[in-house]
């Protein structure tokens, strides 16, 4: 089996049938859904274990087996498949008490049918076609939310779609034991980083805390030498560095101090359990400088970030981070800065002040040290570089009061068309689609915010996925988008919501 990137986490794989058909074929049955479940586990493709549970042939057995995925830590989703006819309501209690994600994999075990000896008993024993619509219809009837991918279990689109279904799964348990660290409050005066952090916690799992920047302070003041001095020889050692900073540089001791941050934030992070957290340049206490290095190095760790106080970002970050684990590419926080409109295709220029994570350069960072207008503090250290070239999402999430919705944008990623010598920040280059226009005015009449994340790992797939699966709305501009489309969209989504009190 291929190595997994969750090995906390693993997926149920359910197999439904009933006593009819009798013992030796339900033998078989055993026999067979144990093979197609050892072949999704066995795929590259598959970033979770996959358990094999024994044959379902009766409504306690479901029941059970559904509570007890409730009550496992690991349980990240369960897979269903009728291998043969398994009546449905044998499926209504435990269906309906089940708390983690379903998808039903329509596939079977044979690819093909044996024309010449097909009879009377392969039928009965091979009917996932007659057994899955019936399951399917109660899940219909039930309102069961539930992902469905049909194809056989060793076709490679099957497999990333079940993939993708998985990620999403361990991205939801991701969400819901998250706790996250917020220094300070937001920027003054802007209204999309603001929200409903109750309601968060209810829809997405989320735990958001706000401490003193100075409760921070303490600790980062605490750091030992002996930690900073580790820290300096990693930087030395990773990236290339700015002649001030390097040893005996007249800015070294800004270097040491970016450190002592970094090492610092560790420690808080850890000590009280937080993957997540933000800072506010409007509330720096008794920081010297704006953190910038130690930021960028967390979110190559996996730690999700927002600047000026937005956590709805940083715990999108986070679990972006964790659903990409293991895949090529990067994911970063990042804000639409300004655009460059031509001549030839439009395109964005995105950056922030100091905070774009390092999984998505290009190359080997630059360490520097630069004025900073905005904070009042002293210069702060960062990492400069472009970001890699190659297909991307950008996603926002917003709050607008009676829901959230989840805003995603398909672009391609695009090397600067000059270099950038007095830009002093990491920075990525865009082009969305379907195009600048369409696109920037989709994003635009979605509400959607300034800060996102960006991704080269993560495709719209995921996060699809991800919001069936905590029942967010989500506003997809990709190809085919239009504005006019979009606001139709936007229009249904507000009547579906307000309909259905799914908040």
């Amino acid at each position: 089996m291929a190595e997994q990137p969750y090995p906390d986490h693993e997926i149920w794989f359910l197999t439904g049938s009933q006593g009819l058909y009798g013992d030796d074929t339900l033998r078989q049955v055993a026999e067979q859904s144990r093979h197609v479940a050892q072949s999704l586990g066995d795929a590259a493709e598959i970033p979770v274990r996959v358990v094999w549970k024994p044959v379902l042939t009766d409504a306690e057995a479901i029941r059970r087996v559904c509570l007890e995925a409730n009550a496992s830590d690991a349980c990240a989703g369960l897979v269903i498949w009728m291998h043969t006819f398994s009546p449905a309501k044998m499926w209504i209690a435990g269906l309906s008490a089940l708390d983690r994600p379903v998808l039903h994999l329509h596939t079977q075990y044979n690819l093909s049918l044996p024309w010449d000896s097909i009879d009377m008993d392969f039928m009965n024993l091979n009917q996932a076609a007659h057994g899955d619509r019936e399951t399917a219809h109660i899940g219909a009837r039930a309102g069961v939310a539930r992902k469905i991918v049909a194809g056989h279990h060793s076709d490679a689109r099957t497999r990333r779609r079940v993939a993708d279904w998985a990620r999403a799964a361990v991205g939801r348990q991701t969400a819901r034991g998250l706790r996250l660290a917020r220094f300070g409050d937001n920027m003054r005066d802007v209204a999309v980083t603001e929200g409903d952090k109750v309601e968060a916690q209810l829809r997405f799992g989320f735990s958001v805390n706000t401490y003193g920047v100075n409760d921070l302070v303490e600790v980062v003041d605490a750091v030992p030498d002996e930690a900073v001095d580790a820290l300096v020889a990693d930087y030395d050692g990773q990236y290339t560095m700015a002649p001030a900073l390097r040893q005996g540089g007249d800015r070294r001791d800004s270097l040491r101090y970016a450190a002592r941050i970094e090492a610092g934030l560790r420690t808080f992070l850890s000590d009280g359990g937080f993957t997540a957290f933000t800072t506010n340049f409007e509330d720096l206490g008794g920081l010297r400088q704006l953190p910038g290095l130690a930021v960028q190095r967390l979110m190559a760790d996996g730690y999700g970030f927002g600047g000026e106080g937005d956590w709805k970002t940083s715990a999108l970050l986070r679990v972006m981070k964790v659903m990409a684990r293991g895949l090529p590419g990067g994911t970063s926080f990042m804000e639409d800065y300004t655009y460059d409109l031509g001549p030839g295709t439009p395109r964005i220029l995105g950056a922030h002040m100091l905070e774009v994570c390092p999984s998505i350069a290009v190359g080997t960072p630059s360490c520097e040290i630069h004025p900073l207008s905005i904070g009042g503090r002293e210069d702060p250290v960062r990492l400069v570089f472009d970001a890699a070239p190659g297909p991307g999402v950008v996603v926002g999430l917003a709050d607008l009061g009676d829901r959230f919705r989840l805003t995603l944008n398909e672009v391609d990623v695009v090397p600067p068309s000059q270099p950038l010598p007095r830009l002093p920040v990491a920075r990525a280059v865009w082009t969305p689609r379907p195009s600048f226009a369409e696109a920037t005015e989709s994003w635009l009449l979605a509400g959607a915010p300034h800060h996102t994340v960006l991704s080269s790992a993560l495709g719209t797939g995921v996060l699809t996925d991800w919001a069936d699966m905590t029942g967010v709305e989500l506003l997809a501009i990709g190809p085919g988008t239009t504005p006019e489309q979009l606001a139709k969209e936007i229009r249904w989504n507000h009547a579906y919501h307000r309909l259905t009190g799914n908040r």
